[in-house]
């Protein structure tokens, strides 16, 4: 469990690195008097407003998904076992037929 939250923090971490990114472009052209570059810089800022919202929420629900799936496979170890070995026994056979 402490792997999966570990990893968690490490995708936070590194989508935020690239919101931060996308937000210094959109300030470094706040100066820029071209058209062009304005409606492309409101455009940017606008869709980056909506995937930080966006990402907030698909990162909750990952992450539920993804500690779900952990305690799953704590509680009933066979199963997923059992579930892994039948989904490698059909693609060997799906890849093997010509």
């Amino acid at each position: 469990m402490a792997k999966t939250q570990d990893n968690a923090k490490t995708m936070r971490k590194e989508m935020r690195q690239i919101l931060d990114h996308a937000q210094a472009l959109v300030d470094a052209t706040s100066g820029e008097l071209d058209d062009q570059i304005k409606s492309a810089r409101s455009a940017l800022e606008e869709r980056l407003k909506s995937v930080k919202t966006e990402y907030g929420e698909l990162e909750d629900r990952l992450l539920e998904k993804v500690q779900a799936a952990d305690e799953f496979v704590h509680e009933k170890p066979y199963y997923a076992i059992g579930g892994t070995l039948i989904a490698g026994l059909f693609l060997g056979w799906v890849m093997s037929r010509k």
